[in-house]
């Protein structure tokens, strides 16, 4: 009987602790050193990345599997991702002539996305956008659309925290609490800009026409391809970037991250929902380290 009341409360503490200070069940990525650097293009067929293991990885939002590899040569880190997409989604909020109304109006059209969300703190926290935790994150957040013509991926960060602050956008965890998000892009220029014609020239405008970025916002270069279905992705980072608002790698230690196809904004994704863009979720938890 006092063995059945101990456990009964053993486990009611559990459920009281926060789940992520319990358990943590990391899929290793291991970084391979290598001589020869690949060529960031979008295009994975060579040979250093042939001779390292992908390693398969669930997005939360649709199910979709991600191949990701990571390999380090000098000064600086790489990574490649693969993943089945059956549409290409090259443009983001379009202008679109509207002959009735004679002016342009924003399409519906959302670019496809991939995110590397890395752990900034000196504990282990739950990345989710729905975790009880307050966490501040470095975020690579690549944009086929807004950063992939210039060959980069937007450098950013996010914190959750328990109060508002300038921007915070408010969420409820999944354990019903009240939490607040705010995301800002690092210190610099970003790799585009934006543009609204004033007269009609063609039915269909890019928003976004292509810059280079500069200061830490050019940190993270990245080039996607899609073809047959797939894209594949190559992220490249110096190791150390001396800007404090990027995480700074040191190859003896390991890193907490996650990914995610579809971005990391908005609510819990709804299955019944026909356009999956801004509904991503953090991948389960992964823990890089170098060899």
């Amino acid at each position: 009987m006092k063995r059945g009341f101990y456990t009964i409360l053993l486990v009611l503490l559990l459920l009281s602790m926060n789940i992520s200070n319990i358990a943590f069940a990391e899929q290793s990525i291991i970084s391979t050193k290598v001589d020869a650097s690949p060529v960031i293009d979008g295009d994975i067929n060579e040979q250093v990345w042939e001779n390292v293991k992908p390693v398969p990885i669930k997005d939360q939002a649709s199910g979709t599997m991600i191949l990701l590899r990571s390999v380090y040569s000098g000064d600086k880190v790489y990574f490649s991702v693969l993943f089945n997409d059956s549409v290409e989604n090259p443009l983001h909020k379009p202008w679109l002539w509207v002959k009735d109304k004679e002016s342009y109006e924003t399409g519906a059209h959302r670019e496809d996305t991939f995110v590397f969300k890395w752990n900034m703190m000196d504990k282990k926290v739950d990345l989710s956008n729905f975790s009880d935790d307050n966490y501040m994150a470095d975020v690579w957040y690549w944009k086929a659309n807004r950063t992939n013509p210039a060959g980069y991926a937007d450098d950013k960060n996010q914190k959750l925290s328990d109060s508002p602050s300038e921007k915070s956008t408010e969420i409820e965890s999944l354990t019903g609490k009240k939490r607040f998000l705010s995301r800002h892009s690092d210190k610099g220029k970003p790799a585009y800009t934006e543009f609204k014609p004033t007269t009609f020239t063609e039915s269909l405008i890019d928003r976004y026409p292509k810059s280079m970025p500069k200061g830490s916002r050019a940190d993270v270069i990245a080039k996607g391809q899609w073809k047959d279905g797939n894209w594949t992705i190559e992220f490249e980072r110096k190791l150390v970037t001396g800007h404090s608002d990027d995480v700074q790698f040191d190859l003896s230690k390991e890193y907490l991250f996650g990914v995610s196809i579809f971005s990391l904004y908005g609510k819990p994704h709804d299955p019944n929902s026909p356009n999956l863009y801004g509904r991503g979720r953090i991948s389960d938890p992964l823990l890089l380290s170098f060899e």
